[in-house]
């Protein structure tokens, strides 16, 4: 996406900085540290609205983009483990995520509507949780990923896992504090061990830049990503998934009026 930018806006000259997820990168975004960044849209709408655990006030000095592409809930085991539902991480060692990350955000919630309220917490990244399944000393991980995700297809190279699903009334128990996910199917196949299909949920990632970034550039933002996707799958598979229809579906929080212009013109 950088590199799209850069190659079709004149002027900007977008860098790659790594952070800790959506919590951080929306509180770098509101304190000026950055200029735009990736989150997950449940997290921009507890910053924006000052709810959850993650945010003691609201900030509402930031702007959405559009949505880049779905995140996705993968709770991983692995079919040797005997985990067969949510429910039986009771007492198990689980890598929600890490703190301060929309998975750790959105895990605490499948947790709890789920009853599993005693278990051996080992919080960490993604790349942790990979290593832990797949040594086993650890029974479970959270992560919310594209998919499919190449991180669960490690695991699977040497263990079969297992996904665990959320549906039913789990899934609107969640859906109350996390109104704006939605089912997603898991295809059998994709992963090795996991033959079927495994529903679970996903959200939005979505871009958003600080206050004060320009009309011009906030809409420029938006023209070139949504019309070079393909340029962007090239060197990542996720640019198949960014498209003009779902921009807006599922955002929580003010549009940039210079994106808003954008699609004004194209919708």
């Amino acid at each position: 996406m950088a590199a799209v930018w850069n190659d079709n806006i004149e002027g900007i000259n977008v860098t790659i900085q790594p952070a800790g997820a959506s919590v951080e990168n929306i509180n770098r975004l509101a304190s000026g540290e950055v200029d735009l960044g990736l989150a997950m849209n449940n997290v921009a709408s507890d910053a924006y609205n000052g709810t959850g655990d993650s945010f003691a006030a609201p900030l509402t000095n930031f702007y959405a983009i559009g949505v880049v592409y779905p995140e996705v809930m993968h709770v991983v085991t692995t079919q040797d483990s005997g985990i067969e539902t949510i429910a039986d991480l009771q007492g198990k060692r689980i890598n929600p995520g890490p703190p301060g990350s929309g998975t750790y955000v959105t895990a605490m919630e499948i947790l709890k509507a789920f009853g599993v309220d005693d278990y051996n917490s080992n919080p960490g990244s993604f790349t942790d949780a990979v290593a832990g399944l797949k040594d086993g000393t650890l029974d479970a991980a959270f992560a919310v990923v594209a998919f499919p995700a190449s991180a669960v297809q490690e695991i699977a190279a040497s263990r079969d896992v297992k996904i665990l699903e959320i549906t039913g009334a789990e899934f609107e128990a969640i859906k109350e504090n996390v109104p704006f996910i939605a089912n997603y199917p898991i295809t059998g196949g994709v992963y090795k061990g996991q033959d079927e299909d495994a529903i679970t949920i996903a959200l939005q990632a979505a871009l958003y830049v600080r206050e004060g970034i320009s009309d011009d550039v906030a809409y420029n933002l938006a023209k070139v990503m949504y019309e070079n996707t393909a340029k962007i799958a090239e060197t990542h598979a996720t640019g198949n998934q960014i498209t003009i229809d779902r921009a807006l579906d599922g955002i929580t929080t003010p549009i940039h009026p210079g994106a808003q212009k954008y699609y004004d013109e194209v919708k």
